[in-house]
């Protein structure tokens, strides 16, 4: 809304430093500190009012150290993630943004169903919380929602091999050939010279005309993403400040990819896709951010508040529907590789237990407890220690993702 106004100021009235606004990077700026501000300000106040409504957590027996401490200390913190990212992208963001509506979408659609879950969980004192199926059911929706959009919207474009000239001393760029905007499923696979891979190629079996069916791969392949990262998130949400910490590891990278992917100059030094105004996103991502990190101020050990499933889920689509709208979606098993192994510890314990009981007759365990980081709880780290050592992991894979801008 301000950007509006301003925009409308600058227009018309010429005001002395409104034209600001239009900067992308002032903008997000801004996002960053007025997120971290509600957040931090206004967080106490929420959590005071989740105490209030006796929001609180029910802690399984699990036998972990700590653990029953933890025994009704305030849920549904995800709210304060939820606030304090919207408010910022209400005043600064373009609001006529694709890109921006569809995160906006994302993030009340997912908090949404992670609010229904924790209500059920509190309110109707049933620990299981929402239906498995009808938690996918939700984010199946939200996929077919987002890879629809991206599909069909004429908003959602790209221009390849986009080469710019730029004369630093009258700091003019020149782009050359003439651009030429298109539709597109492309997206781009890390670490190969020539990292462009279309959708639409897995069909070109089915001869002339095969490009009209790729709505066939690339819709399922959102879909999957989306339900597969945000699972993610959610198993990752289990000590202090583990979620909350490595998602923001990952959003910070997600921005640094949005924003050169958004501008014409740095898409065409690193050689990679121009993505027209995707770089509006990066005020979103900085709110995100700013949220996320606010609300650690509250959820680092000794937890004030758990963000619950109304936070966990929301992160996870957020940081799906970012890496997909930026054509980065194939790099996530690295730059989320935290969310990877944690999902892939449970699936593997599982599996082996129940393979185990079918030939031995008798339950074994690859881990002492899933998803991962509850095994090395049971061997006796501190939590705060295992936090601090997935962040430093969550950094290493963020560092690694964003040289393969270059590193081809």
């Amino acid at each position: 809304m301000l950007y509006y106004l301003f925009d409308y100021l600058n227009n018309n009235f010429n005001v002395p430093g409104a034209g600001v606004f239009q900067y992308i990077t002032f903008r997000s700026a801004l996002a960053v500190l007025l997120s971290l501000a509600i957040s931090t300000i206004f967080g106490k106040r929420i959590i005071n009012f989740l105490k209030h409504q006796q929001v609180g957590e029910t802690v399984r027996e699990l036998g972990l150290a700590g653990q029953n401490e933890k025994a009704g200390t305030p849920t549904m913190g995800g709210l304060i993630i939820i606030i304090a990212t919207l408010i910022p992208v209400f005043l600064l963001a373009k609001l006529d943004n694709i890109y921006v509506i569809l995160l906006i979408v994302t993030t009340l659609w997912m908090g949404t169903i992670g609010f229904i879950d924790d209500y059920i969980k509190i309110f109707k004192k049933d620990k299981q919380g929402l239906k498995g199926i009808f938690k996918v059911i939700g984010q199946v929706g939200l996929g077919l929602i987002v890879g629809t959009v991206l599909y069909l919207h004429p908003g959602v474009t790209v221009r390849k091999n986009q080469q710019v000239k730029y004369n630093f001393a009258s700091e003019s760029a020149q782009i050359l050939p003439k651009p030429v905007e298109e539709k597109s499923t492309a997206t781009t696979i890390p670490f190969f010279k020539n990292n462009e891979l279309d959708y639409a190629e897995v069909l070109s079996f089915l001869g002339d005309g095969y490009e009209n069916y790729a709505w066939l791969i690339f819709i399922p392949v959102v879909i999957f993403i989306i339900t597969a990262v945000s699972n993610g998130a959610n198993l990752t949400d289990g000590i202090d400040g583990l979620a909350a910490g490595t998602s923001a590891i990952s959003v910070i990278a997600l921005g640094i990819f949005t924003f050169v992917s958004g501008n014409i100059i740095f898409s065409s030094y690193l050689n990679i896709m121009y993505i027209p105004n995707s770089g509006e996103m990066t005020v979103y991502i900085a709110s995100f951010v700013g949220a996320l990190v606010g609300f650690l101020w509250y959820n680092s050990y000794p937890a004030s508040v758990f963000m619950g499933d109304t936070g966990s889920l929301t992160i996870g689509g957020i940081i799906a529907v970012l890496a997909i709208s930026v054509r980065k979606e194939l790099l996530i098993p690295l730059l989320c590789g935290i969310f990877l192994v944690e999902n892939f510890s449970v699936v593997l314990q599982v599996s082996y237990f129940k393979y185990t009981k079918k030939k031995f007759g008798e339950g074994r365990r690859i881990f002492l407890m899933s998803p991962l980081h509850h095994h090395y709880q049971k061997k006796g780290y501190h939590e705060s220690k295992i936090v601090t050592r997935f962040w430093i992991v969550g950094i290493l894979l963020a560092i690694l993702s964003i040289v393969t801008l270059k590193l081809r």
